[in-house]
């Protein structure tokens, strides 16, 4: 693992989504076993380029979201590494039964995309803005679970899952993003990046929030606190040696996440922490509640998801551990 932060907090002005792309081009040009299935979104997502450079890998599956994972799985029975997108919302709800007995419980290479996750899905309001799409994957036993963050690392960690042989569920920004790493990063799946050593709070965030903590650090840091910044990219198989010797280390953690804590990155981090070392744990995410329409950053302010939510967490973890 190698990588280059940026962190200037600046919007980039690709889309994320051909992160995703441009590592499929790639690797089919290699590989002439990789296939993508999508389910009539090839516009929405910019996979049309798959199918023009690749067409009899790339498939169109139609609005028909648990048909194309069975396409999906029944192509990886025949020894293929398929890869199946669809808006967050449905690659979860839609699909995951069949994601579940047809590629995890056959143990089949199908790595499923889910884009526009959480409030990222904007104006497509509440019934497009999944909440709880990592939260289904993670009860996959054998799976792999990923919340990447920007350009650099969607395309790594693209690369990363087409080789790892387990099934998965990516979710990822779709389009505007926020630039964390330079282009060339690699990441590992299943450990974690410390981004800002600290000794006084750790914050563990990933996808969109990875750049909120980066701020917040900055804010925590003109009060005279040391902050820690990880970004948790990979939920399942999680890095626990990384957060364990965080919570040892600075002795509290604040977790953000753009998905309901209660099922995704703060739970896993709770569940690790309350077992091996109990310590304070602030969770930022989604508390318990439905999506609705607006801006993102409208939204990111309804659900607390921002720079400023994250370091009054800190502070409250510190308070704490202080008693």
């Amino acid at each position: 693992m190698s990588f280059t932060l940026i962190g200037k907090h600046e919007k980039d002005s690709r889309a994320n989504r051909d992160g995703y792309v441009e590592a499929m081009l790639e690797m089919m040009a290699e590989n002439p076993k990789l296939m993508h299935v999508d389910c009539d979104l090839m516009g929405c997502i910019n996979t049309g380029k798959l199918l023009k450079a690749f067409p009899a890998q790339t498939f169109n599956a139609g609005i028909a979201e648990q048909n194309a994972m069975g396409v999906a799985s029944g192509m990886a029975a025949t020894g293929l590494t398929v890869f199946a997108h669809s808006f967050g919302c449905f690659a979860a709800r839609r699909m995951f039964d069949q994601a579940f007995l047809a590629a995890g419980y056959s143990e089949l290479p199908v790595h499923v995309i889910g884009s526009d996750p959480g409030v990222c899905a904007a104006f497509n309001g509440a019934t497009h803005m999944p909440f709880e799409d990592c939260a289904l994957y993670m009860n996959i036993p054998n799976a792999v679970v990923i919340d990447s963050c920007d350009f650099a690392q969607t395309k790594a960690l693209t690369r990363k899952l087409a080789a790892c042989g387990s099934p998965s569920y990516m979710r990822l920004i779709r389009k505007g993003f926020t630039t964390v790493y330079a282009d060339g990063s690699d990441f590992e799946i299943g450990k974690g990046v410390t981004l800002r050593d600290g000794k006084d709070v750790t914050i563990i965030a990933s996808g969109i929030l990875v750049d909120e903590a980066l701020k917040a650090e900055e804010q925590l840091a003109a009060k005279g606190i040391s902050a820690r910044v990880i970004d948790m990219h990979t939920w399942k198989p999680l890095d626990e040696e990384l957060v364990l010797r965080a919570a040892a280390e600075t002795g509290c953690i604040v977790t953000a996440e753009n998905h309901q804590v209660g099922t995704g990155l703060g739970s896993a981090i709770t569940n690790l922490t309350s077992a091996k070392n109990p310590v304070p744990v602030e969770r930022i995410g989604i508390q318990n509640r439905f999506g609705q329409v607006g801006p993102q950053d409208f939204l990111m302010q309804q659900y607390n998801l921002t720079a400023e939510d994250i370091a009054a967490a800190a502070l409250r973890a510190i308070a704490r551990k202080q008693g």
